[in-house]
C-alpha cells in the first residue's frame, strides 16, 4: 500500500516533515523529553554524536551510550504533539521513504519518556521516580484510532468513570499498560505508578487560579480511587498517548518521571535539575543494559 504525499509529508532533504530526521538517523532506543533544552543535557552523556536536528520544539540527537545507539528527542508539551512524534518515529522505522510503502520487516523501537510530575499522595516524597505501569488518558487522543477498545482495560475504565461521576461533556478516558519489558527494567528503582495524562496543566490537573472547576471534588476523587492494589499516583501530560500509540504500532514504551511537586502536601521543589540528571543517568543505564 503506497502512502500518499499528503498523508506522510517528506521534506526535500529526505527527512520526515515535523521531526526533520532521516530514517538512518534513528536508533532503536529512543528517549523522549518535553523540554528541547533537555536533549542537549542528554547529549552530554553520549559519545560518537551522529547528528543534531531542530525544527520548532522538536530537537533530536543520536549518539552512543554503553556502546549502544540512543536517540534523544524533544516533544514539547501535550498529547497532540505526541500524535506527531509517535507517527513520525514509526514512519522513520517502518516506511520506505523512496517507495512510500511499509517495510516488509517490522522494526520494533524501545521508547522511554523522561519527565517531571506532580505526586498525589503524602507517601511519595519530592525527588521520587515514578514509573507509569498504567497511563490514564484524559486527553482523548487514542479514541480517534482503530483498536482503542482492545487497547484500553475496559473494566478499569468503567470503574474509574463510576467513581469519578464522569461527565458526558468529557472525552472517555482510556487505560493503557506500559511495555512489560520496560516495567521489568525499572521495577526495582521506581514507585509503581498509575499516571493521569491530562490535556492541560491547570484545570485538567485540578489547579485553581482564577477559573473554578466543574467538579470541585475532582482531586479528592482521584486521590481516593482504588482498583485492586492500584491507586492514581501522579499527573503528567504525554504518557497515555506514548503508551497507546506504541502498543498499536508494535513498539515498547513507558514513562518515568521525577516528582517535583506533591499536590496532597501542596509542596514543590523548583531546584529539581540535579534529580532530573540522576534520572537521565539511571534511564540511560537501564535502557542500554
Amino acid at each position: 500500500m503506497r502512502i500518499a504525499e499528503s498523508e506522510l509529508i517528506i521534506n526535500g532533504d529526505g527527512s520526515v516533515f515535523h521531526l526533520h530526521m532521516r530514517p538512518e538517523q534513528l536508533s532503536d532506543n529512543v528517549i523522549l523529553v518535553g523540554d528541547p533544552g533537555r536533549v542537549d543535557m542528554i547529549a552530554g552523556y553520549l559519545s560518537d554524536i551522529e547528528c543534531r536536528n531542530q525544527s520548532r520544539e522538536f530537537v533530536s540527537v543520536t549518539g552512543k551510550y554503553n556502546g549502544k545507539r540512543v536517540t534523544a528527542l524533544s516533544t514539547g508539551i501535550g498529547t497532540d504533539n505526541i500524535d506527531i512524534v509517535m507517527t513520525e518515529l514509526d514512519a522513520l522505522a517502518n516506511v520506505d521513504f523512496a517507495t512510500r510503502e511499509p517495510n516488509a520487516e517490522h522494526r520494533r523501537l524501545t521508547i522511554l519518556r523522561i519527565g517531571t510530575t506532580g505526586a498525589l499522595h503524602a507517601d511519595i516524597p519530592l525527588g521520587s521516580y515514578i514509573f507509569s505501569h498504567w497511563s490514564v488518558g484524559h486527553d482523548g487522543l487514542m479514541n480517534w484510532y482503530a483498536g482503542v477498545d482492545k487497547l484500553s482495560d475496559k473494566d478499569m475504565e468503567e470503574a474509574y468513570m463510576r467513581h469519578m461521576g464522569w461527565s458526558r461533556r468529557l472525552t472517555v478516558p482510556y487505560f493503557v499498560k506500559a511495555s512489560q519489558k520496560l516495567i521489568d527494567r525499572f521495577e526495582d528503582c521506581t514507585v509503581k505508578g498509575m499516571t493521569i495524562a491530562a490535556p492541560g496543566f491547570y484545570g485538567p490537573q485540578g489547579r485553581v487560579v482564577r477559573l473554578g472547576l466543574v467538579d470541585p471534588d475532582y482531586l479528592k476523587k482521584i486521590e481516593s480511587f482504588r482498583y485492586g492494589d492500584l491507586r492514581i499516583t501522579n499527573f503528567e501530560m504525554e504518557g497515555s498517548a506514548i503508551a497507546g500509540m506504541a502498543a498499536l504500532l508494535g513498539h515498547d514504551a513507558g514513562t518515568v518521571c521525577c516528582a517535583i511537586a506533591n499536590r496532597y502536601l501542596q509542596s514543590a521543589n523548583t531546584d529539581y535539575q540535579p534529580n532530573v540528571r540522576k534520572l537521565i543517568e539511571l534511564s540511560l543505564d537501564r535502557l542500554t543494559r
